[in-house]
């Protein structure tokens, strides 16, 4: 590799680098407390969900969806989501079809009894903040995209630092730090082995918060091509006015996929559904298929079932992205090490930036010791 060569790639390290420091700071702060996200809601959630007998029956979804209507009167259902390992499921409701996430209300409802145990998005404390400013620093759809671009950033200052180090690899020892030197190279020790250390870490979570940024215009491209098709036959018409049942629209979705649980249901109009079905979103039952979800649509008006097809690459690509970007795959020890890994990121950002500024420092106190000689030769 020439000296021209590094000098480019040197370029693209640095401004790469200075570009997305601070966003890629705040996205690992806001990150750690985000991978206990599970733990920590366990530890300050309250309980409650009374204790009843393992074998008391439960009620409908129908009847759960209809003590939400009841709470929040002139709404409509627009999704019901399961808990994992409780007789709860999760109804949201708004004023209509689409509306901002201000204006909906998510109720949690105990299945033995319909009672509304917790109305979920008056969630305002410590961890949602956490989690808007990681996914959108409060900015919606822009501000994915642009810590979308953030990431891509990172990723591109990752393969760029590689190969302005591979050079320096052949003239010291693998995870040498010339502590007895001066702080500045001790510090760039520091942070090329670090780098190396979390290279492929860093890709991985750098990539996949990319992937995850594109939510939104990735659902609406399944919306716009695999949902079209399987809704041809449904073209222009309107929602319906009343909705079959809910709880036989999930049973006939399960019956035509033996195996696979109920993750969520889209009620007529919304985002992930069309106009006139209920999309109901199978999951598999394994640990190896839970993040592959398939949807079944049932028509809302007559309760027929009407297609179901598997997730295109593009959209199993947005679902296996999520739980490796948190590494909420693996339980608890996973999380230890995505937690670590994460705080030598953020080390190794911080003495980017300190890397930077002690350069500017240096640069800048020996242009004065140049102005100052050459003041004193012209006199």
């Amino acid at each position: 590799m020439t000296n021209r060569t590094i000098r480019i790639w040197a370029l693209i390290h640095k401004w790469t680098s200075l570009v997305c420091t601070l966003f890629m700071l705040l996205l690992c702060l806001t990150g750690l407390p985000l991978i206990f996200h599970d733990e920590i809601e366990a530890l300050t959630a309250e309980d409650t969900l009374p204790h009843m007998p393992a074998d008391t029956p439960l009620k409908t979804l129908d009847e759960a969806v209809a003590s939400a209507l009841a709470t929040y009167p002139g709404e409509r259902p627009l999704f019901l989501s399961f808990d994992e390992d409780r007789p709860v499921v999760n109804v949201t409701t708004g004023p209509d079809a689409r509306p901002p996430v201000s204006r909906m209300h998510i109720s949690a409802i105990d299945l033995r009894t319909t009672r509304i145990l917790a109305d979920l998005n008056d969630d305002n404390g410590f961890m949602h903040v956490m989690l808007r400013l990681h996914v959108d620093l409060f900015a919606g759809l822009p501000g994915e995209l642009f810590l979308g671009f953030m990431g891509f950033l990172l990723f591109v200052a990752t393969l760029s630092g590689v190969v302005v180090y591979a050079p320096f690899m052949r003239k010291l020892s693998f995870g040498t730090v010339r502590a007895g030197r001066s702080a500045r190279l001790k510090w760039l020790d520091l942070h090329n082995m670090l780098g190396i250390v979390t290279l492929m870490w860093v890709a991985v979570v750098g990539l996949t918060g990319v992937i995850n940024t594109l939510s939104v215009p990735l659902v609406a491209y399944w919306r716009a091509n695999e949902l079209a098709a399987m809704i041809a036959p449904y073209d222009g018409k309107p929602v319906p006015e009343r909705f079959t049942s809910v709880d036989a629209a999930v049973r006939l979705a399960m019956d035509a996929a033996p195996g696979m649980r109920p993750q969520f249901v889209a009620f007529p109009g919304v985002r992930f559904s069309s106009n006139h079905h209920y999309a109901v979103w199978l999951k598999g039952a394994t640990p190896a298929t839970r993040q592959i979800l398939t949807p079944a649509l049932i028509d809302a008006e007559t309760g027929a079932f009407t297609d179901m097809r598997s997730m295109p690459w593009y959209m199993l690509a947005l679902r296996l992205s999520q739980p490796l970007h948190f590494g909420d795959y693996g339980g608890l020890p996973l999380k230890i090490l995505w937690a670590a890994l994460d705080v030598l990121t953020i080390i190794i950002l911080g003495s980017g930036l300190y890397l930077w500024v002690a350069r500017r420092s240096q640069s800048h106190a020996a242009a004065a010791g140049l102005d100052a000689v050459a003041g004193e030769a012209a006199e």
